[in-house]
């Protein structure tokens, strides 16, 4: 969505508006619609607009309800009506046209640092309190949006762009070896609070950042929480919350007639598509709902193209094909658009980027199925083996029993129940392999095998019967997916929104007994009873029949020798000695770790080359500058559709 920075000058020097003013035409990539900035004395704030809908035609920011506090915001509220039912209880006026920046600052004013106890929905805001002298900034709850900072000298940076930041000149490019490391063994940074560079840093999910007195401050203020289970007396009820749920999520994100649907073959992306088609159609207004599903066949066995054009038949929406095939591994890794902030172990991310322009043709919004997988598929033994220790016997009885008798099967005794067995047993966990060719002083600097090790163990169970669930949602996978795909790293101005992840959907999902409820996703499966095809709804859930990558690469394979060479600093991190040829026969897993000082070796050689502080205005012909006027969006903006 829209590009926001900040400048605090904790010294009260004025802040330098050319600076700012560089820094958020820099974001133009991801807000093409209006560049503005503000700024009064010591602090700054800029805007880069991306308009996702209708009622952003009107939207202005960085905007004031009282001159008094200003705030730039990438932010879509939901639950609306309820937050504003809440404000006018608290006195607040004028609400039903507000904005959701506007609502922001109205939460602001009621209720203080506390507002975002009231908030829902994907957001990240700078908010300038000029009457305290104090900055006020927070990211949503599970961090679908993005937020950086660095304090260096007397000045506060802040952006939801990462390298927006890196544009202030006094930013260091320090790299931070132990986030490189967390890219090596894991594919993405285990701290929540850091980034690749040094001395930026990142506001975690469900955190506020204060700065007041020149003191900076960091606080949590929400926790994923553990609920009781719900118990409803008939099974019709469980479908029908979960239906008037799904419906809410979807209607909060659909703010415009034109929209994308990334649909597979699969029950969550279908099930988005065919609820966004029943809002859309609710409304009476003329509409374009499109799918948009990648095509691996002529690559793998690939069925989904086949049973998501059943969906779209059904649905009665076009569907559109995305090429999966006609590309190379690091295909295009020299071009600075396609350059990523962070390491990225994505080597098809030409095409990805490809496929997120084109839906970026028909609108800005795009929906996603992401998350179906965490919240809906389920775990049969927690939940089973919690009730037979509370001595719940006929409940545990009467739930097994319905199953058997309706599926002709037990439950799937998913969640945990092998590994106990194995620890029961003395045998060790299955942990993935452990990269040999890690640079020996790095690893034994960082303590990286301890690390590997701990952050590859199993946790302690947090959630009692949804434990699985509970946890990913807890860790910071879903926070890099989040991330890598936001519009500042894809520099491709289409929103991506996951109505699985909608806090109010996510909540109930985890209460949910599941048994049967999420036992092979029986929930959803009921629920899209007569809505979706019976070979969708029915079918069993069905991996792709191999990776895109490593069939690839078998088929075109790179010179390894080649993609690793000219990168001098890989050797910091990564020992060529012990690097071994990458083999595509081999299991996928040891593919893609084989892969991985690949991908890092790339990074490396045009993060050095790209420079974010220099221009060729300023005398530094020759440096390759990353200029806002020819990104990749600005030379296909006829590509781009307008949000209505």
């Amino acid at each position: 969505m829209s590009g926001i920075a900040g400048i605090l000058n904790l010294d009260g020097a004025p802040v330098d508006r050319r600076l700012l003013q560089r820094m958020t035409e820099f974001m133009a990539f991801r807000g093409p619609d209006a560049l503005e900035i503000w700024s009064d004395g010591a602090v700054g704030l800029g805007h880069a607009m991306l308009r996702t809908s209708c009622e952003a035609e009107r939207e202005r920011l960085p905007t004031s309800l009282d001159g008094q506090a200003w705030i730039t915001a990438d932010a879509r509220l939901d639950g609306r009506a309820e937050l504003i039912e809440k404000l006018q209880t608290c006195g607040r006026s004028g609400l039903d046209s507000a904005s959701d920046a506007e609502l922001l600052l109205h939460s602001y004013h009621a209720w203080g640092d506390a507002c975002v106890e009231h908030l829902l929905g994907d957001f990240a805001f700078i908010l300038w309190d000029a009457a305290r002298r104090r900055l006020f900034c927070a990211r949503d709850h599970l961090g679908a949006k993005p937020f950086y900072y660095a304090r260096v000298g007397a000045s506060l940076i802040l952006s939801n762009t990462l390298d927006c930041v890196r544009v202030h000149p006094e930013v260091p490019d320090r790299l931070n070896e132990l986030a490189i490391a967390d890219f090596l063994l894991f594919t993405y940074n285990q701290d929540p609070a850091t980034t690749t560079f040094a001395d930026v840093l990142r506001l975690p999910p469900a955190h506020s950042l204060t700065c007041a007195d020149g003191t900076l401050r960091s606080n949590r203020y929400w926790t994923l929480p553990v609920e009781d289970v719900i118990r409803y007396r008939q099974r019709s009820e469980y479908v029908e919350h979960f239906l008037q749920l799904l419906r809410v999520g979807v209607a909060d994100r659909l703010r415009t007639n034109r929209v994308s649907v990334q649909m597979s073959g699969g029950l969550d992306s279908t099930s988005v598509a065919a609820m966004a088609k029943q809002v859309l159609a609710s409304r009476g207004e003329p509409f374009d709902l499109r799918a948009f599903t990648v095509d691996y066949r002529g690559l793998l066995k690939d069925e989904e193209v086949h049973y998501a054009r059943i969906v779209a038949q059904k649905l009665g929406i076009s569907m559109h094909l995305l090429p999966g095939t006609n590309g190379a591994p690091y295909k295009g890794w020299d071009q600075p658009e396609l350059h990523t902030p962070e390491p990225s172990h994505e080597p098809l991310l030409v095409l990805q980027y490809e496929q997120f322009w084109q839906m970026a043709e028909n609108s800005r919004l795009a929906l996603s199925g992401d998350g179906g997988d965490v919240v809906l598929f389920g775990q049969s033994w927690p939940y089973l083996s919690g009730l037979w220790k509370q001595r719940q016997f006929l409940r545990l009885a009467a739930e097994v029993g319905a199953y058997i008798a309706s599926h002709g099967r037990l439950p799937p005794l998913l969640g945990g129940f092998r590994t106990r067995v194995k620890r029961w047993l003395g045998q060790p966990e299955n942990l993935p392999e452990y990269p040999a060719w890690l640079d020996r002083g790095l690893e034994e600097r960082l303590d990286l095998r301890a690390r590997w090790e701990e952050l590859n163990r199993t946790p302690a169970p947090v959630h009692p019967f949804r434990p699985r669930a509970y946890q990913v949602l807890a860790s910071g996978f879903w926070t890099s997916v989040f991330e890598s795909q936001d519009p500042g790293v894809t520099r491709v101005p289409v929103e991506v929104q996951r109505p699985y992840f909608d806090l109010r959907l996510v909540r109930f999902l985890l209460r949910l007994p599941p048994v049967p409820w999420c036992a092979d996703k029986e929930l959803l499966r009921v629920a899209m009873q007569g809505v979706l095809p019976e070979q969708v709804r029915c079918r069993p859930k069905s991996p792709l029949a191999g990776e895109p990558v490593v069939e690839l690469w078998r088929r075109k394979p790179c010179h390894a020798e080649t993609l690793l060479a000219g990168t001098p600093e890989l050797t910091c991190y990564v020992d060529p000695r012990r690097l071994s040829p990458v083999q595509p026969e081999r299991d996928p897993e040891s593919v893609w770790l084989a892969l991985r000082p690949i991908s890092l070796s790339l990074w490396l050689r045009t993060t050095r080359n790209l420079q974010y502080k220099k221009y060729p205005e300023e005398g530094n012909e020759g440096i390759q500058s990353v200029d806002p006027e020819k990104t990749l969006s600005h030379a296909a903006t006829g590509r781009v559709r307008k949000s209505c």
